[in-house]
């Protein structure tokens, strides 16, 4: 900072925001982003409010409304907040619950031994990010209700409006978000809200959660699992072929700490594995996730081992191995959870890691024990993966990458870009070889890689790790990556920046698609969540008008560029495109490489366990529940222009 700069930084520079002030100015802090992620974070944390009365065992019911406007409307049956003058802000604790941040029932004494939410700043980060926001409490036989405007400001005071039953409790939450804060959207999606009110009902046992889209068309769905986790394993299992009709159930507490384990094998070879701690999804594990883990492969070669399945001279059973084909929810509720990283999403409490081991080893061995028809099937399971592991081993030679002069000539195949920098790079994953052709043609050589693909490759989700290494085309693209695969992944090693599926805008080319979106999620997941993954899309009209020459994506583009130029009775000539295969360079490059007027769709993954479950249920060995997804949706597609 030179001296001018120092004049110029004075004490008023310093700036001191009061009240909700900071959560406005900075939101992305408290709810991670104001895109559609964090419009929705509003509703899980009122919804997060009312499942911690229901773990505190005074809540049984949560309806979550979404009203005319996208407005958001939560009731719970629970205790009700409390409605007197809070001693230390001299206000309402109503009011101070949702006015002031880090004030509420959660750090520490007897209101709440369990919770969940964010940071328990969840309630003022919701008024403070409202348009408007109105809370009725029903207690001691008495309404009562305030209102807050322009980004959690009272109107008035907490006051009683209304008499009502003494029996009757709970708490209702109505707000709308600020679109001055939620710019890109305000609109809710029933899906989004469907997924994780589904998984909370599963997560706690009896409570019953109600969603109702009350927009312009009226529907609702309950949820109610009075199994809990074991009825949660069953419907993630259900486009799979289980391997033992009993999902195994453990649970136990000690020190207050509870575990439950739900977990069952099937005939897949993708381990689904998914750990919660106080209803939060724990997606990269943590201490109560390893102590399960470490007691399983444990518990696994003991019994092997004992009933001589496994010889004294035999390499033990792996963790990788014991996993194959299972499906395992691991549910944790802490009085005193210690996360991670800002978003809580991995457990950090060492003393867990004990509990849930030992819990789970105790009840495993006792099933497997008492159950010696499906222990035998697990082992073998287990044994079957083992010598595959060891397959894959040998076949993953193939695919390690000696030089770039290896890669260049791999197959003759691949056409590298002249640019190392892997932050600049990108791969062309082209739907055969003409299209590849005029790819090659049409690229940037600095920047852009083209690797064309012959037919359709091996659907992986039937198939195990050695066997798609035994595939041309996946070997091919392993070794383009530069990454490795399995136990050998390493995401730093990446060759490319963006990996682009460019294939033909048909039902042939949707499948290639699906195809390598399968491969890259079992083997390559990393490069998917880490957002390395694009799908190119090309256009399916070419518009000409005087000497205009327009691309669109699909009819409803179409569509909307053609109407202005038939109110001005414009002449005009469409034309449809052809398949990748036989664009020209020019073409190709104009409609579907070039980054200045090329569209990229960026694959991402929201929520890991539906994507498993839709990876499983579209590409997976069972045909009854894929039949059941198209009948459902094809009136989405039975006019569809192909």
């Amino acid at each position: 900072m030179n001296k001018e700069e120092q004049r110029h930084y004075t004490d008023n520079d310093i700036q001191v925001l009061e009240g909700l002030e900071a959560v406005r100015k900075r939101p992305g802090m408290y709810i991670g982003s104001t895109g559609e992620r964090g419009l929705h974070h509003l509703v899980w944390e009122i919804v997060d409010n009312a499942v911690d009365e229901a773990l505190a065992g005074f809540c049984d019911d949560i309806e979550v409304i979404i009203d005319k406007g996208n407005i958001i409307e939560i009731r719970d049956d629970g205790r009700g907040m409390p409605t007197g003058i809070n001693a230390k802000t001299g206000l309402s604790t109503v009011e101070t619950i949702f006015t002031i941040l880090h004030a509420g029932g959660k750090f520490g004494g007897e209101g709440y031994k369990v919770s969940g939410g964010l940071h328990g700043v969840g309630a003022s980060v919701v008024n403070a990010l409202s348009e408007w926001l109105e809370v009725t409490v029903y207690r001691d036989g008495k309404v009562h209700f305030q209102r807050f405007e322009n980004g959690g400001k009272p109107v008035e005071p907490l006051k009683i409006i209304d008499d009502c039953d003494e029996n009757r409790t709970g708490t209702t939450v109505r707000f709308k978000a600020d679109p001055t804060i939620f710019t890109e959207t305000t609109i809710y999606n029933y899906d989004t809200l469907y997924k994780r009110l589904q998984e909370i009902a599963f997560l706690n046992k009896g409570l019953r959660i109600i969603l109702y889209d009350e927009r312009e068309d009226e529907k609702h769905d309950v949820f109610l699992y009075n199994g809990g986790i074991i009825e949660y394993v069953e419907m993630l299992n259900k486009s799979k072929k289980p391997l033992h009709e009993n999902i195994i159930y453990l649970d136990g507490t000690v020190d207050g700490i509870e575990v439950e384990v739900a977990c069952q094998y099937n005939e897949s070879y993708n381990e689904s594995i998914y750990s919660f701690t106080n209803n939060i999804n724990t997606y990269e594990g943590g201490t109560h996730e390893d102590g399960v883990k470490m007691a399983l492969t444990r518990v696994i070669n003991n019994y092997a081992k004992n009933a001589k399945i496994l010889k004294d001279n035999d390499d033990s059973l792996t963790g990788e191995d014991c996993r194959e084909g299972l499906t395992m929810i691991i549910s944790c509720k802490h009085p005193d959870p210690q996360f991670e990283g800002q978003t809580k999403t991995k457990l950090g409490n060492s003393e867990v890691k004990k509990i849930a081991n030992d819990i789970f080893s105790k009840g495993f061995e006792r099933f497997l024990m008492e159950n010696p028809d499906e222990a035998r099937v697990i082992i073998d399971k287990c044994m079957t993966a083992s010598r595959a592991r060891i397959a894959a081993k040998k076949a993953r030679e193939l695919t390690r990458r000696k030089s770039d002069l290896d890669v260049v000539n791999f197959g003759g195949k691949l056409v590298d870009c002249k640019e190392k920098d892997p932050s600049v790079c990108e791969i062309f994953l082209v739907e055969g070889d003409s299209a590849g052709g005029s790819a090659i043609k049409g690229r940037d050589s600095m920047t852009q890689a083209i690797l064309p693909l012959k037919g359709k490759i091996l659907n992986v989700e039937k198939a195990r790790l050695d066997k798609a290494l035994s595939n041309d085309e996946i070997r091919t693209i392993i070794t383009a990556f530069g990454t490795g695969i399995g136990q050998e992944f390493d995401i730093s090693k990446l060759r490319y920046n963006k990996i682009i599926i460019m294939t033909d805008a048909d039902v042939d080319g949707s499948h290639i698609r699906v195809l390598l979106l399968t491969l890259f999620y079992r083997f390559f997941r990393p490069i998917v969540e880490e957002g390395h993954v694009y799908a190119a899309n090309p256009p399916l009209f070419c518009i000409k008008h005087g000497k205009t020459i327009k691309y669109v994506l699909d009819e409803a583009e179409r569509d909307a560029y053609l109407a202005p130029l038939n109110e001005k009775h414009v002449n005009y000539e469409i034309t449809r495109m052809k398949g990748l295969g036989e664009m020209d360079p020019e073409e190709l490059n104009e409609t579907t490489m070039d980054i200045n007027k090329r569209i990229l769709r960026k694959i991402t993954v929201e929520d890991v366990i539906s994507a498993d479950a839709a990876f499983s249920k579209l590409m997976g060995e069972e045909v009854e529940p894929r039949r059941k997804f198209i009948e459902e949706r094809a009136s989405y597609v039975k006019n569809l222009d192909i």
